[in-house]
């Protein structure tokens, strides 16, 4: 994992390990924070493979925390139908994540292209279901093939058309069908979303989801789409990539006023005879989209938030003010940094245990957040519950199902 802002032990904890990729691999003892080792000796297996596994999640090639990160997201996603497990490690065993992405690219691309074979095939038997299990598992193993290029390589652009393409087959045969949406923001950027209806007929409430400015609203398909359709909810998934996902996206990202988007958003699902105006969420996943929280204390029309509530905002100020002190903050008080704005609804924070952020630290600044906002909650998972992980990579189900329930009590959803 990415070193953390403060420093923190590690504490002990015993894992039952099930392996499905392969008959031949032997796992040892893996406590946290010590090295198990899986040998295997097929003879498509590049390598033994050393593991950690511990309250932060499962790092599958400790050397390479980048290429680990990404494997544990996957391996989470197959609780939400975004991978498979024993697909996962079968891929895993023949990459060698010290050739520069080029193992990496190739085993989740054949993945990807054998999910989405099936899922067509599957179509054209009459068999919807399983096609959309399919796709949504496509989407995810295009979406980490991508993961090791630049947004103009070739391969990465390749990626992400087929993972666009296996999107707009899933939305288009779901009941109801979704959308494909266009939203105005620059001139001559216009974001592009995904809009699932809830099943009820009527004005529904809604949750919008955006991450980071990196992050792809395909990804959310898998991620959290259920949960909102479980809860009688409309999903609007929206990314900051534009609709033909061009090489403009570097001009956009590095924009101060990213925040202003999220008003936009805001407009086009006001307008929609079919949802709530007056019961829409947000939901900013990642830890680079703090843009969001601060488009939601811009927009008095938000019934609530799942966002990080300013808290990355707040740490970068506080840390430019530890190196460069005689500078003006412009947020500063009795207690500290603040985060200069005030939130006009309910506000959830997530974050977990071990991640970027220590926990004792994040509590800190919570309790800043706190003098200016009269109605916002922190929920920290804990490494003895997991979802502990940056972004609860490691179990993001336990995290969806809190978050979920907080934003269907907030916007009044009836659920039984």
């Amino acid at each position: 994992m990415p070193n953390k802002i403060a420093g923190r032990g590690v504490g002990w904890r015993r894992a039952i390990i099930h392996m499905y990729a392969c008959r031949h691999i032997t796992v040892a003892f893996i406590p946290q924070d010590k090295i198990g080792r899986l040998s295997c000796r097929c003879a498509d297996s590049v390598t033994d493979m050393k593991v950690h596994f511990g309250a932060g999640g499962w790092v599958q090639w400790p050397d390479y925390e980048d290429f680990s990160i990404e494997f544990m997201k996957l391996l989470g996603m197959a609780q939400e139908g975004g991978s498979l497990i024993s697909e996962c490690f079968l891929a895993a065993g023949r990459i060698d994540p010290s050739d520069g992405g080029e193992s990496w690219y190739r085993e989740w691309t054949r993945m990807a292209e054998a999910n989405n074979a099936r899922a067509n095939a599957s179509l054209e038997q009459g068999h919807v279901l399983t096609a959309q299990s399919n796709w949504l598992r496509a989407i995810n193993y295009y979406q980490a093939s991508a993961f090791a290029f630049d947004i103009a390589d070739e391969r990465q652009q390749a990626a992400i058309e087929a993972m666009r393409t296996c999107a707009r087959r899933y939305i288009s045969h779901l009941t109801p069908a979704g959308e494909i949406v266009a939203i105005p923001w620059l001139e001559g950027h216009t974001f592009e979303g995904y809009f699932l209806p809830a099943a009820a007929t009527g004005r529904s409430p809604a949750v919008i989801c955006m991450g980071d400015p990196g992050h792809r609203k395909e990804e959310y398909l898998f991620k959290v789409a259920r949960y909102a359709r479980e809860r009688g909810m409309s999903l609007l998934a929206v990314d900051l990539f534009g609709s033909d996902a061009s090489a403009k996206f570097e001009d956009v990202v590095g924009r101060p006023d990213l925040e202003t988007s999220i008003s936009h958003v805001m407009d086009y699902l006001a307008t929609r005879d079919d949802i709530d105006e007056h019961r829409i969420g947000i939901l900013g996943d990642g830890a680079g989209s703090s843009f969001v929280a601060r488009g939601v204390a811009l927009d008095n029309r938000f019934a609530a938030a799942v966002c990080d509530g300013g808290i990355w905002d707040m740490q970068e100020r506080a840390f430019l003010m530890d190196r460069f002190p005689s500078g003006n903050s412009g947020n500063a008080g009795p207690g500290g940094v603040r985060f200069g704005r005030k939130f006009r609804c309910p506000i959830l924070i997530t974050l977990g245990a071990e991640g970027w952020l220590e926990s004792d630290h994040a509590t800190s600044l919570f309790e800043r957040l706190k003098v200016d906002q009269s109605d916002i909650s922190l929920k920290i998972f804990e490494g003895s519950e997991t979802a502990a992980a940056q972004g609860h990579s490691d179990n993001p189900t336990l995290a969806n199902e809190f978050i979920f329930d907080w934003m269907a009590d907030r916007l009044k959803v009836a659920t039984n």
